[in-house]
């Protein structure tokens, strides 16, 4: 879902299930209000599954990416968010961070990241796709519902604005 409007505040409130992925997130895409099911990624300094995954149709998913928390190398930039986007994903929420933030701020997108770096990732076609991952304190799985705006991310186990399961 990419036009919908919500407030994660409103949103843990009214759901006792629903984790916080507690981390200094900022905005990098245009859309600060987007959410989805979760594709997950595990990779450390190699973004060769973010660049797979976002060829992909993207359904209106969303993106997140365990990064391990390392901001020596960037794992989003303007290529990869603008293919993202024409893909039609939701967005990403990466632990660890992004490059090219001018450009990805006009990027049809959501993107949460803990920060910039101008350094690109090494392709070493390492990384897992699709496990569960460990971010910000709460687990994210594969197929999980992803709500992020401003206020912060939060993972949810079942829908909670209606989307179909």
């Amino acid at each position: 879902m990419s036009d919908v409007a919500f407030s994660t505040p409103d949103l843990a409130d009214a759901n006792a299930k629903v984790v916080a992925l507690l981390l200094p997130w900022q905005d990098f895409g245009a859309r600060s209000v987007f959410c989805g099911r979760a594709v997950t990624v595990k990779c450390f300094e190699d973004n060769s599954l973010v660049k797979e995954l976002v060829q992909q149709p993207g359904l209106g998913r969303v993106i997140v990416v365990d990064g391990g928390e390392s901001r020596r190398r960037a794992l989003l930039g303007d290529q990869l968010a603008a293919k993202a986007a024409d893909q039609g994903w939701a967005g990403l929420v990466i632990a660890g961070v992004v490059r090219d933030v001018e450009i990805l701020e006009s990027t049809g997108l959501g993107v949460k990241a803990l920060g910039c770096c101008p350094q690109k990732t090494d392709k070493r076609g390492e990384g897992q796709l699709d496990i569960p991952v460990h971010i910000g304190g709460a687990m994210v799985s594969p197929g999980d519902y992803i709500y992020a705006d401003r206020n912060g991310v939060l993972v949810s186990a079942e829908p909670l604005l209606g989307e179909a399961p």
